[in-house]
């Protein structure tokens, strides 16, 4: 059976001293102090074990000295919930993009680029045009100027942030080329053709599109090859697979290098921080599996407060719980 530890001096050489009013006291042989079990940690410590520290229940329950259930029943009765916060004054560019767990819900996340603060975020069920647009207007609304919005190739957000600096996330522009083309294709129009792409984060716009355009005329031939169905005697494209690569990039290219352009001085060309930020929450969330859906929106929403206070300079607000608090 786990000792209780002392809330005062953290030894572990503790025992039963009576009851008050129903409540089991313990005495420290140590220190001599009597102290009640699970008296000393405030929700908002239990919280940060749970969260910060990835620590389950039963962990924090041996660390504490209480039981399990006690920490469990504690755990679930603290309130965390996200709130809109004010971004007066605040300027820079916004990573938006949405992550899923299972197929019917997930959350939409705005991050700001230069401090990687949470500007916005919503559970959301699909992944709607209008869900990003209220995203936007929200964080405007609040005080945001948003000098350019970094994206991963949902098609309908370019048109609808027209008036804004957009940049199509390059890493996903790779990745839709090589979906359709695969990784090691063995068509030599389709190899030259990520060869290519490849160079995406390290050329110059000028320079893609000049060989893009130079692509397009060597392997025009393949490109435009065309074949008849024995099935129903019609003509279809040959290699669709590598026209639809090509259209792809087509529709994405002016897009593909507005960081390069003049005012967007600093404006990253991928998603990769708020996919990292995702893969993160993800890790968090798989410490503690076996959570309902409520208690993992729950714990979303306390991660991004952390992230929120973290980012915001708030780190000496945040609570670290030491053995003289426990």
């Amino acid at each position: 059976m786990n000792k209780k530890k002392c809330p005062y001096c953290a030894s572990p050489i503790t025992k039963r001293n009576g009851t008050r009013n129903g409540v089991q006291l313990y005495k420290c042989q140590a220190c001599g102090r009597q102290f009640r079990a699970g008296d000393k940690v405030s929700d908002e410590q239990l919280w940060y074990l749970y969260q910060e520290r990835k620590q389950t229940a039963v962990e924090i329950a041996t660390e504490v000295g209480v039981s399990r259930s006690t920490i469990s029943r504690r755990l679930k009765n603290i309130d965390v919930e996200w709130h809109q916060p004010s971004l007066k004054g605040m300027s820079g560019y916004v990573h938006l993009d949405v992550t899923y767990w299972g197929h019917n819900w997930g959350v939409l996340l705005a991050l700001d680029d230069a401090s990687n603060r949470p500007l916005y975020i919503a559970f959301v069920q699909a992944e709607k045009n209008s869900d990003y647009e209220l995203a936007i207007r929200t964080i405007r609304d609040n005080g945001y100027d948003i000098r350019g919005i970094i994206i991963d190739g949902k098609r309908g957000l370019f048109t609808m942030f027209a008036a804004y600096k957009v940049q199509m996330c390059q890493y996903h522009m790779k990745q839709i080329v090589f979906r359709y083309l695969t990784k090691n294709p063995r068509l030599k129009a389709a190899v030259a053709l990520e060869v290519l792409v490849m160079k995406l984060t390290k050329i110059s716009k000028e320079d893609f599109i000049n060989a893009y355009e130079e692509w397009k005329q060597t392997w025009s031939q393949v490109i435009n090859k065309r074949s008849t169905s024995k099935r129903t005697g019609k003509e279809h494209y040959t290699h669709r697979r590598l026209r639809t690569a090509m259209h792809s990039i087509d529709f994405y290219l002016p897009y593909l290098f507005t960081y390069q352009e003049d005012g967007c001085v600093g404006m990253p060309n991928t998603n990769n921080k708020i996919e990292g930020t995702f893969t993160d929450l993800k890790k968090n969330l798989n410490t503690h599996s076996g959570m309902s859906i409520k208690n993992r929106k729950r714990f979303i929403n306390g991660v991004f407060l952390a992230l929120e206070n973290k980012s915001a300079n708030q780190n000496s607000s945040e609570p670290k719980p030491t053995a003289a608090t426990l």
